[in-house]
């Protein structure tokens, strides 16, 4: 009876302090002592307190939410127990709190908490959308799993699903969540939550006030991403993604400022629904007084003149004012040719520029532009991190920092290009990292490369000649010739010395055979960046029958060729200049459609080839150019050698080829938005004689059209010229044969490229393209602006084992006298085609 009127008393206590909470809570006594007069309360010290019921929470922590202590002296029942249990409760944390008294010794309490925890999420499962976007959203709501199960995790799951699609165009968005109970844990609830996206919003109008000075239609060409649909959009269809509405604003700000108005802005903008499908968008700018630069002086240059600094600042007194042109002559020209790449290329690492704009005064802003030159450093040394196979000797060597140099910012740049350029390591992963050391006025360079499968093989089938042609080669990029004979170093091959080794096979049977191999060495000796190559190749096609046979048909193309080429530092040390010289045996028996049928020729040759390259990436370059200029000939032997060719048989005449060819091939690549990237490229080759009563050499004609992959027509040494939207070796002068390739043409190509993934284990791009080529026999018909026209779509992936592989698809515009089918539509394959396009 004792217990049971405690229980009430204290029950009755604590819920009229606590009426006005949702759940139950309670008080209640488990043991007491028969003289107690619990009609009053009793002070007590409190000699254990016990937390019963807890899975996921700190009993520790709890203890001190609660503010009892073991030996706090307390009443009981008092205002102590009663705040107890209402702080717990405060949390938010349970579905129901009771302190009870365990026992009573003497004066001392023994209480105990029974708790009854709120579910938590166990598991969120998402339904209504695709695996992707389930993928995306899951990423974001991970970090509510094990939160407990209330009206907030209801609020904030919503705003996160909400918020996601919202960015994405979807303004409707619906999202309904239910719980179920996990079998696997009684106190933990599955979370289903059911999205339903709706249809993406579209942009009805843009409406803006507050423009005097800028017209509506001006304003709304500044937000590039956010357009206002119509039916003439075929590539702005007016969709709404939050995301590129919150950049456009920013660019329409800055827009407004770089043209003098420093105080632009937006006041207000808001977004209403227009219907279910499209949107209003609402907003008030404003605009300000338009500004100009007033006084500009300099304050902390010691190093440079005011005349000098001026003269690289290029802004005059009365320019409209720009805080982005300031800031683009100050430091962040993309040509270099601003202040602080002056200091910064003279050693002066940790130089720093402070606009400060001193007087404004009605349209006019007064600059005090402050100095800190700081100290000139010196490179100590060169520290080279991540080459785990590359020889530390191979990256040094192409470094614009050298050991006693001063610093320079452009000689990073440069060395970084140098680093890519190799092709061994990740292009997005080169890291620099200057480390000055203040105290001796030095810098450490720290270089961080990321190494990546260099090696490729080709093993691939194809249909030419009628017939099933297989090919497998094999090229190592960073081979070491020195370790040949190490065995330790074979990986499979030894590598690390940056030299390139390849060996190529290809045959269908008996009727074709091409078996190559190729080596180079960038640096011969280690010291200076000479060039070294040699090539041998040996190819043949026949009818298949034997030798012995009167009516076997067959050429063989024997071919060597030795090349040495070095980097030169004038004009600047992006050029080069190579030489090589070439050797090639022609064997003919009975191959007819050839200009002769029996017989040898030989063509010696010797090719100069002067050439500047300065792009950034060797397989996604976004800046830069590449020129290259060849001139290839043989000697004239018609001119010394005393013989009468008007009376020599077809394989005399040809039995030592000459001829003089040049050629000519430009690519410049510049990003125009974003990552988008434009390349454009012209091309021209030609190919003379010395003699008339020779007349052209059989080998080394263009042939023009295509994939511009070789097929059997290198064994008349034909130069293979791609031009997609046609077929291969299509585009031929009016009258002429298509076998015998021409000794004039020209190309034009447009392309703009976009990188879908530039990693490390794969890097792919698309494009889009027009281009135009042609041929001609003789100069006097040559019309540049005479071209086959073709424009198509295309993608490119570079697999580090495979190389470069491409697909496209072009449609040529022109027809082709005689070949119907040549142009139209023409799905075109390619294969490990060179980087630069260069033919």
């Amino acid at each position: 009876m004792k217990k049971l009127l405690l229980a009430l008393i204290l029950i009755s206590i604590s819920f009229s302090g606590f009426s006005q909470l949702r759940n139950s809570k309670s008080f209640q006594a488990a043991q007491s002592d028969d003289d107690l007069d619990y009609l009053s309360p009793k002070e007590y010290v409190i000699g254990g307190i016990k937390m019963n019921g807890l899975k996921h929470l700190d009993e520790a922590i709890l203890l001190t939410i609660s503010r009892l202590n073991v030996g706090d002296r307390i009443l009981v029942p008092g205002d102590a127990t009663s705040a107890a249990v209402k702080n717990l409760w405060d949390q938010q944390l349970f579905e129901n709190v009771e302190l009870a008294v365990s026992k009573i010794e003497g004066e001392t309490i023994y209480l105990e908490f029974n708790l009854v925890e709120i579910p938590r999420v166990s598991k969120i499962q998402l339904k209504g959308l695709s695996k992707s976007e389930t993928t995306d959203v899951k990423e974001k709501l991970d970090k509510q799993k094990s939160k407990v199960v209330n009206e907030n995790l209801n609020k904030t799951i919503t705003e996160i699903v909400k918020k996601h699609f919202f960015d994405k165009g979807y303004l409707n968005t619906e999202v309904k969540i239910t719980y179920q109970a996990d079998s696997a844990d009684a106190n933990s609830k599955i979370v289903n939550v059911n999205v339903d996206k709706n249809s993406k919003v579209k942009v009805h109008s843009i409406k803006i006030e507050g423009n005097k000075e800028f017209s509506t239609a001006r304003l709304k060409k500044f937000m590039k991403k956010t357009k206002e649909q119509a039916w003439y959009k075929v590539f702005g269809s007016g969709k709404f993604t939050n995301e590129k509405y919150e950049g456009d604003k920013e660019k329409m700000v800055s827009k407004m400022r770089e043209k003098g108005y420093r105080e632009a802005e937006i006041v207000f903008d808001t977004i209403k629904k227009y219907s279910d499908r499209a949107i209003d968008i609402e907003m008030k700018i404003h605009e300000g007084p338009k500004y100009y630069f007033g006084n500009i002086t300099f304050v902390g240059n010691a190093k440079y003149p005011t005349s000098i600094l001026n003269q690289i600042l290029k802004i005059e007194k009365g320019d409209v004012f720009s805080e982005e042109k300031l800031e683009k002559t100050l430091r962040n020209s993309p040509s270099s040719d601003d202040v602080s790449s002056l200091y910064l290329n003279d050693g002066y690492l940790t130089f720093n520029v402070d606009p400060v704009q001193t007087r404004i005064y009605k349209d006019t802003v007064d600059l005090e532009i402050r100095i800190f030159e700081g100290p000139q450093y010196t490179i100590n040394k060169i520290i080279l991190k991540g080459n785990e196979l590359t020889n530390d000797q191979v990256v040094l060597r192409e470094l614009r920092t050298k050991p006693g140099q001063k610093f320079s910012k452009d000689a990073l740049i440069r060395s970084q290009r140098q680093i890519t350029q190799l092709g061994n390591f990740d292009e997005q992963k080169v890291g620099i990292t200057p480390l000055p050391n203040p105290n001796d006025g030095t810098v450490d360079i720290q270089y961080t490369v990321v190494e990546k499968p260099s090696d490729q093989i080709e093993l691939s089938g194809g249909f030419g000649g009628g017939r099933v042609i297989g090919t497998l080669g094999l090229t190592f990029n960073n081979f070491s010739a020195r370790n040949l004979f190490n065995m330790k170093a074979y990986k499979p091959l030894p590598k690390g010395d940056g030299q390139k080794l390849s060996i190529r096979g290809q045959t269908n049977g008996k009727y074709y055979q091409s078996y190559s191999f190729s080596f180079s060495e960038p640096w011969l000796g280690g010291k200076k960046p000479i060039y070294f190559g040699i090539s041998a190749y040996t190819s043949l096609q026949s009818n298949g029958l034997s030798n012995a046979n009167i009516n076997q048909q067959k050429i063989r193309l024997n071919g060597l060729t030795f090349s040495l080429g070095k980097q030169l530092k004038w004009p600047d040390d992006y050029f080069r200049i190579d030489y090589s010289a070439n050797l090639q045996q022609f064997k003919l028996k009975n191959y007819v459609g050839y200009l002769f049928e029996n017989g040898d020729s030989y063509d010696l040759s010797l090719s100069q080839v002067f050439a500047r390259n300065s792009i950034d990436a060797p397989i996604y370059p976004t800046s830069g150019s590449h020129l290259r200029f060849t001139v290839q000939a043989t000697l004239p032997y018609s001119s010394f050698n005393g013989k009468n060719y008007n009376n020599l048989s077809t394989s005399d005449k040809y039995k030592f080829a000459e001829y003089h060819k040049w050629k000519f091939d430009s690519q410049f690549y510049q990003k125009i938005y974003g990552k988008l990237v434009l390349k454009a490229q012209a091309q021209f080759g030609f190919i003379g004689y010395y003699n008339k009563a020779v007349g052209l050499a059989p080998f080394g004609r263009f042939k023009v059209g295509g994939d511009g992959m070789q097929g059997f027509d290198f064994l008349q040494g034909s130069e293979i010229i791609g031009l997609r939207g046609y077929t291969n070796n299509s585009i031929v002068p009016e009258g002429s044969p298509t076998t015998a390739g021409s000794p004039i043409y020209n190309k034009y190509v447009m392309e703009l490229r976009y990188p879908i993934t530039l990693s490390e284990s794969a890097q792919v791009f698309g494009l889009v393209f027009a281009e135009g080529g042609n041929t001609w026999n003789r100069f006097s018909e040559f019309n540049p602006f005479n071209v086959k026209r073709s424009v198509g779509v295309g993608a490119r992936i570079f697999l580090p084992i495979f190389g470069l592989l491409g697909i496209d698809y072009g449609y040529g515009f022109d027809k082709i006298p005689g070949n119907p089918d040549a142009n139209k539509g023409q799905f075109h394959f390619s294969i490990a085609q060179q980087m630069g396009g260069f033919n």
